[in-house]
């Protein structure tokens, strides 16, 4: 019974300390790593498919207030600087599906986002805690890193975004 309780802890363990032990810390700087996703419609993603453009691809979960909280603010700035050439990408880490879609539903978001339960992507950028966002230039390096919620409308963040586009 005892050796039973052990295992089945050192399974959760397991489960969840595994996708961490490839941690990277992505730094201002660096080449932001690349990543191949699928969406819920089954439309492959990569960072390789934003190549020459700048991206803003933010970490999230539903489960995460500051997350949440800060996904209209993200919403209007993409919707006020896509035209100019910003891609804002979302990377949920849930793991329920339901909960995610049924966020989805609810928030209308602007920008495309997808799925990644496994945590495979934010782990080689070094992300776990949430939201934390990478703005990566069209040559593929990291040129900020934020952490935690931020309002995408304050005009220090807009101004700075519309000086390099």
């Amino acid at each position: 019974m005892f050796g039973g309780v052990i295992a089945v802890l050192l399974a959760v363990m397991i489960y969840r300390v595994v996708p961490y032990l490839e941690i990277h810390n992505v730094e201002v700087g660096d080449t932001a790593p690349g990543f191949e996703l699928t969406d819920d419609s089954g439309q492959g993603m990569s960072l390789s498919d934003f190549r020459g453009k700048y991206v803003l691809l933010n970490f999230w979960a539903t489960w995460c207030p500051p997350c949440v909280e800060e996904m209209p603010s993200l919403s209007a700035l993409h919707e006020r600087l896509k035209d100019q050439g910003l891609v804002v990408l979302g990377i949920s880490v849930d793991e329920s599906e339901e909960e995610y879609k049924r966020f989805l539903d609810r928030a209308r978001l602007t920008f495309p986002t997808v799925r990644n339960p496994e945590r495979s992507v934010s782990s080689r950028y070094g992300t776990v805690k949430y939201p934390e966002t990478y703005l990566i230039n069209p040559e593929g390096v990291v040129i900020r890193k934020y952490i935690n919620w931020q309002d995408w409308n304050r005009p220090e963040i807009v101004n700075y975004l519309n000086s390099l586009l």
